[in-house]
């Protein structure tokens, strides 16, 4: 198991960021991010979550028209936002991704698939949007994530040809802890949780 330290530094005392130190991420973080996210499991290993990190000014001037009033002057101030996406043709690289069957691209693409690939396509995504959280914290950096914006903005501006979708927003950087809200309490084992 690992120790409280590490605990801590991925759940326990993690906070969700609205301010931010001015210091840059650098290049080297962000890989070594992905280098951690991208081996949490997704069905067939299917990895479609496909990540835009916006860090520069013009960037971050075609994410404004998207976000929300209360989003705002966070996210154009945090060091990174990461556009958490994902790709409606990741049944493509399965013969890569999931050698041990040949087929698995049919399981999700073709007539009549479309519901279940929309679907495997947005589950797995979203779990790797979580993953993606837990290496940030894993590699020093404080998370801000975020759904307050409109996603066929988003989509519009930074995916026009339509292959991948925006599922959330989440700022990175260095958090200014004097600019959190207080901790918010979570449900209890016995609220959330049956033993069947």
């Amino acid at each position: 198991m690992l120790d409280d330290k590490a605990l801590d530094t991925i759940f326990r005392t993690a906070r969700t960021h609205n301010g931010w130190l001015d210091r840059a991420v650098p290049d080297a973080t962000l890989r070594a991010l992905y280098d951690l996210m991208k081996w949490g499991p997704t069905s067939a290993n299917c990895s479609p979550a496909r990540l835009v990190f916006v860090r520069s000014r013009d960037g971050k001037e075609r994410l404004r028209p998207a976000l929300s009033a209360g989003n705002l002057a966070k996210t154009m101030s945090a060091p990174v936002t990461a556009i958490v996406a994902h790709d409606t043709r990741f049944h493509e690289h399965l013969p890569r991704l999931f050698p041990h069957d040949q087929s698995a691209a049919s399981w999700f693409s073709g007539p009549g698939k479309e519901a279940v690939g929309a679907e495997t396509a947005f589950r797995n995504g979203t779990l790797q949007g979580a993953y993606l959280m837990i290496a940030a914290r894993a590699v020093g950096l404080d998370c801000g994530p975020m759904s307050g914006f409109d996603k066929a903005k988003v989509d519009a501006a930074f995916f026009a040809d339509g292959r991948f979708k925006s599922n959330f927003l989440c700022n990175l950087g260095y958090g200014d802890a004097s600019k959190i809200f207080a901790r918010s309490p979570r449900l209890g084992f016995d609220e959330a949780c049956t033993l069947a």
